[in-house]
């Protein structure tokens, strides 16, 4: 059963990824997976379950027990996840499932920004801290579904990393720029041409 299970898991991800849609039949994710569509029912009920659970079995797998301990190292894997697996994952935000994959992976991520308000904030109670770990996971679960959805391809992943530490900065005790360390001239260039253009806009 777990053999099977995995297999759908795998399946469903290669297959909303090649299709760009979660509009794929259960009679093709079981054949996918080598198994019967009864399966898929018996063990998730539905299509779209299916799919919110590969979600959260794929971002588990590959970010969420690598355990990063920096939050800035752990930014930029979290966007390089993302973008490895746009095509997956754009098709998850603006499809059916799209409600409760949000949810999920709100929960997933939840643990792991608990953990750094407990670096960054001292004395909070256990109800506030909660909601400020799902206050965190839902603001920048906004800002990478924006970026995924609707960013320029290819996307840069160290831009959305770059981002989330600007954001993360904020809190106190959030990590801080080194105050040796240059600017690069490479990222500073881009920015600095778009911003004459918005002058130009003005």
């Amino acid at each position: 059963m777990q053999r099977s299970r995995s297999a759908l898991l795998t399946a469903a991800v290669r297959l909303v990824s090649e299709r760009g849609t979660t509009a794929v039949p259960v009679t093709d994710l079981a054949e996918a997976a080598d198994v019967s569509r009864q399966l898929v029912y018996l063990q998730f009920g539905d299509r779209d379950s299916l799919l919110v659970a590969a979600a959260a079995d794929l971002v588990t797998r590959e970010l969420v027990e690598e355990d990063i301990s920096d939050p800035t190292l752990g930014a930029l894997a979290t966007a390089r996840h993302f973008a490895r697996h746009r095509s997956f994952y754009r098709a998850m935000l603006t499809g059916s499932c799209a409600y409760a994959m949000t949810r999920t992976l709100n929960g997933v991520f939840g643990p792991l920004n608990q953990r750094l308000l407990d670096r960054w904030f001292t004395g909070l109670d256990e109800h506030t801290a909660a909601d400020l770990a799902t206050f965190l996971a839902g603001g920048a679960g906004a800002i990478i579904n924006d970026w995924l959805v609707d960013g320029a391809d290819p996307l840069d992943p160290q831009e959305l990393a770059d981002r989330l530490r600007r954001l993360m900065s904020a809190f106190p005790g959030g990590p801080r720029d080194e105050p040796d360390q240059p600017p690069d001239p490479a990222r500073a260039a881009p920015a600095a041409a778009a911003d004459q253009g918005r002058g130009r806009r003005a």
